[in-house]
C-alpha cells in the first residue's frame, strides 16, 4: 500500500489561508493556496517560507477565485512551483484579474509602509510577491470544466462539483490509486453556498466517500430563508433608511460576486421604482473588471442566473478606474450609494471611503459579508466607537448596519443538509475553515446524528494526518514544522492578538490627554506610564 497523508497547511481553526497538501508516497499535490487574512499575527504567516518545497508539489488544484483560497499562488511560482494550476474556467477567468491585482496592492502597501519605516528609522519590507510575480503565475492555469474526470498525478483523477458560492467555485472530488481493491475517495467541500444566492445555482457534490473536508464558516449561526423577492425587500429597506438619514449609504463589498449581487438587485429596485434614482458608484477597478466576466457567464451553463436580461446596467451606475475618479466621490455628503472593496475594509478604496464618512452621523456603513477576527470590518461590527484607518484616529457616529442575506457561505442548517446528501462518509469528516465555535456548534450537531454520525477530525495549523485505509491517525509533528507557537496560534484564531491590545491602548492614551483637565493632569499621566514601562524594562 502507498502511503497517503493530508497536511492542513490553512484554513485550520481560522476562515483564511485554505491551502491543504495531499502526499500520496513521493506524489505531492495541493488543495488551495490561499493568503490569510485577519489580525497581524495571522498575516504574518503569509511571509514565512513554506512548510514543504514548492519545487516538488506536482499539481495545485483550486476550490475558487476568493484571495483567501488563491492569494498565495503567485508566492508559489515565485519559489519554485512549476507545475499545472487546475481551475474552472469561470474561476480561471476571474483569476486573471485578481491575482495581479492582489500584487499591485501589496506593492502599494509595501510602498506606504515603508515610507512610514524610514521616517521612524525602521527597516525596508519586501512584498509577498509583485503584480509581475501574479502575471507569470497566471501561465500555469488550466482549466477544466464542471463534471468532466481529468487526471492530475500518477494515480490520482480529480472532478469539479459547482459548489454554489461564486461564478466558478467548485467542491473537488479526488480519486487515490494506492494499490487497494479500490481507490480511496475524497471530497474537499470548498465554500459551500446558501439556498436562493441572487446569482448562483444551488451546491452539488457526489455521496459515499472515504474522507471529507468540510467547511465550517456559518457553523452555529442561522439566517432567515429569504427568496429573492424577500431579499431585495430587505435590501430596499435599509437603502431607503440610510438615503433618508441624508448621508452616504458606503458598502464595503468583495469585488467578487458581492458587488454584482448587490448591483443586480439595486438596478432592479430602483428600475421597478421601490427605491430613489441616485447615484451609485462602484469605486473599484477589480470589480468593473470582474463584473464584464459576469456578464460573460450569465446563463451559460454551469455559470450564472441573472432575475433580469441586463442586470449590470444601468445610467446611474458609475464605474471608477482612475485615482482621480475615486477622490471627486469624497466631494460627495449625501444622496449616493458608494460600493468598494474590500469588504472586510481591511485595504483598497474602501478605506478611505470610511475615512470620509465614518464620522458622519447621517451616514450609513452597510456590512454585508463576513467580518474575519481582528479586521477594521470586525471592529466596526462589534461597535468600536474610535478606529485606527492608515494611521489616523476616527470617530465613528455613522449608523453601522450589518446583512446576512447576501453572505455566500451556507448557514448552520444549509450545511448539515449539504452534509446529509454525502453520506454515508465511510472515513472521516474533517471540519475546517471555521472559527473554533462555529466549528464547535456544527461537531456538537453531527453527534446527534448518533448511528449516522461520521467520526469527526478538526486539524490544527500544520498538522499531519496519515489516511490508512481512511481513518485518519495524526502523524507526530516535528517541531520545526510548526509556524505559530501555542500561544500565537490561540490568539491568531481568537482574531484579537497583541496589534490589536496596542491599538486600543494608543487609541485610550489619546483619548486622556485630549479630555484632561489642565496640562499638569496630561503631564501626571505620562509620567506615570513612564514608570510603569520603566518597571517592565526592570530599570526601576
Amino acid at each position: 500500500m502507498i502511503p497517503i497523508q493530508l497536511t492542513f497547511h490553512g484554513a485550520a481553526g481560522t476562515v483564511t489561508g485554505s491551502c491543504y497538501r495531499l502526499d500520496i508516497g513521493d506524489r505531492h499535490v495541493l488543495v488551495d493556496c490561499g493568503m490569510f487574512q485577519g489580525d497581524k499575527t495571522i498575516k504574518q504567516l503569509n511571509y514565512q517560507p513554506w512548510p514543504f518545497d514548492p519545487r516538488r508539489i506536482a499539481a495545485v488544484l483550486v476550490t475558487h477565485a476568493h484571495i483567501d483560497h488563491s492569494g498565495l499562488l503567485p508566492k508559489l511560482v515565485k519559489a519554485g512551483y512549476a507545475g499545472p494550476i487546475y481551475a474552472t474556467p469561470g474561476t480561471a477567468d476571474l483569476l486573471q484579474f485578481m491575482l495581479p491585482d492582489s500584487g499591485s496592492i501589496q506593492e502599494m502597501e509595501v510602498e506606504r509602509l515603508n515610507r512610514r519605516n524610514q521616517r521612524r528609522g525602521g527597516g525596508i519590507v519586501q512584498p509577498i510577491y509583485t503584480e509581475q510575480d501574479a502575471q507569470d503565475c497566471l501561465r500555469l492555469l488550466a482549466a477544466r470544466d464542471f463534471g468532466s474526470w481529468f487526471d492530475v498525478a500518477q494515480g490520482l483523477r480529480a472532478r469539479f462539483w459547482n459548489a454554489g458560492h461564486i461564478l466558478g467555485a467548485a467542491s473537488i472530488e479526488l480519486e487515490v490509486e494506492a494499490g487497494g481493491t479500490r481507490p480511496l475517495r475524497l471530497l474537499f467541500s470548498g465554500d459551500i453556498g446558501p439556498e436562493h444566492k441572487a446569482l448562483q445555482q444551488e451546491a452539488m457534490a457526489p455521496s459515499d466517500l472515504d474522507i471529507v473536508v468540510m467547511e465550517s464558516t456559518y457553523g452555529g449561526r442561522p439566517r432567515p430563508k429569504l427568496d429573492d423577492r424577500q431579499r431585495r425587500a430587505v435590501l430596499a429597506e435599509e437603502v431607503t433608511a440610510a438615503l433618508t438619514a441624508g448621508g452616504n449609504l458606503v458598502i464595503p463589498a468583495f469585488a467578487v460576486e458581492r458587488t454584482q449581487e448587490l448591483l443586480a438587485d439595486l438596478t432592479r429596485l430602483i428600475a421597478d421604482g421601490t427605491i430613489k434614482r441616485v447615484p451609485i458608484f462602484v469605486d473599484s477597478p477589480l470589480a468593473t473588471r470582474i463584473t464584464s466576466v459576469f456578464s460573460k457567464y450569465l446563463h451559460q451553463e454551469n455559470g450564472i442566473k441573472a432575475g433580469a436580461a441586463r442586470p449590470f446596467d444601468g445610467g446611474n451606475l458609475r464605474f471608477t478606474r482612475t485615482v482621480q475618479e475615486s477622490m471627486q466621490i469624497e466631494q460627495v455628503t449625501g444622496g449616493a450609494i458608494i460600493i468598494a472593496a474590500s469588504g472586510m475594509c481591511e485595504a483598497g478604496r474602501i478605506r478611505h471611503h470610511l475615512k470620509n464618512n465614518l464620522w458622519r452621523s447621517n451616514a450609513t456603513i452597510l456590512l454585508i459579508g463576513y467580518q474575519a477576527p481582528g479586521t477594521l470590518g470586525a471592529l466596526l461590527e462589534k461597535g468600536e466607537r474610535v478606529v485606527r484607518i492608515q494611521g489616523d484616529e476616527v470617530a465613528v457616529r455613522a449608523h453601522i448596519r450589518k446583512l446576512e442575506i447576501y453572505s455566500g457561505h451556507a448557514d448552520h442548517e444549509e450545511l448539515l443538509d449539504w452534509l446529509t446528501n454525502r453520506l454515508p462518509i465511510h472515513g472521516s469528516l474533517m471540519l475546517t475553515h471555521g472559527e473554533p465555535d462555529a466549528i464547535g456548534a456544527l461537531h456538537a450537531s453531527i453527534a446527534l446524528w448518533r448511528e449516522r454520525a461520521p467520526q469527526v477530525i478538526v486539524p490544527k495549523l500544520d498538522e499531519t494526518y496519515s489516511l490508512a485505509k481512511a481513518q485518519p491517525r495524526l502523524m507526530k509533528a516535528k517541531p520545526q514544522s510548526r509556524r505559530l507557537d501555542r500561544y500565537a496560534e490561540t490568539e491568531a484564531i481568537s482574531g484579537h492578538d497583541w496589534h490589536n491590545d496596542y491599538a486600543r491602548l494608543m487609541l485610550q492614551v489619546q483619548h486622556q490627554l485630549r479630555t484632561a483637565k489642565s496640562d499638569l493632569d496630561r503631564r501626571r499621566l505620562l509620567k506615570k506610564m513612564q514608570r510603569i514601562l520603566g518597571r517592565g524594562a526592570g530599570t526601576d
